[in-house]
């Protein structure tokens, strides 16, 4: 098989983290329109990802926060995102980057997307030693981006984002 030289893999990847990019720099800047909201899971251990140890130590592995109707100080950069949220009763600050991103959902029109970002999950194992690893990926140059109905969600339209790495 030839070398991707031009690595499309991480072309579409950074094209995909592009529309959470702007979809929350609109919300930052401009509120969040009608009845969008967002579902975005994390990797809470991935490099550069900021939560409290109370978080941490009830979320040692991945998040899932919503951005809806009490969020505050939402702030965008080319690599992360921040933004101040509430758990149970108490308010936090959460720095979470891009690259640790596994999905993003707005329910109110069905969309998603759902990443592999495999360098954030190897740092988050390394940091978890009694975890086992994730089991290789398939021996492949070719970059799988689909969509397909999200589980549960009848209609919904969810675009999935593997990098499979070559061996």
């Amino acid at each position: 098989m030839a070398t991707d030289h031009i690595r499309y893999d991480v072309l579409a990847r950074d094209a995909l983290r592009g529309v959470l990019r702007r979809v929350l720099s609109d919300a930052a800047e401009h509120g969040l329109p009608g009845e969008h909201h967002f579902f975005i899971t994390f990797l809470s251990t991935a490099d550069d990802v900021k939560l409290s140890p109370r978080l941490l130590a009830q979320y040692p592995e991945e998040m899932t926060i919503i951005l809806q109707h009490q969020f505050w100080d939402l702030v965008v950069t080319e690599d992360r995102f921040e933004v101040g949220l509430s758990f149970g009763g108490i308010p936090e600050r959460l720095v979470v980057p891009f690259a640790a991103i596994k999905s993003f959902f707005d329910p109110s029109v069905q969309f998603g997307l759902e990443f592999q970002p495999s360098e954030a999950i190897e740092q988050a194992e390394a940091k978890l030693p009694s975890v086992a690893p994730a089991p290789s990926l398939p021996a492949t140059g070719a970059v799988a981006a689909e969509e397909e109905p999200a589980r549960g969600n009848e209609g919904a339209t969810v675009v999935r984002f593997d990098r499979f790495r070559k061996k």
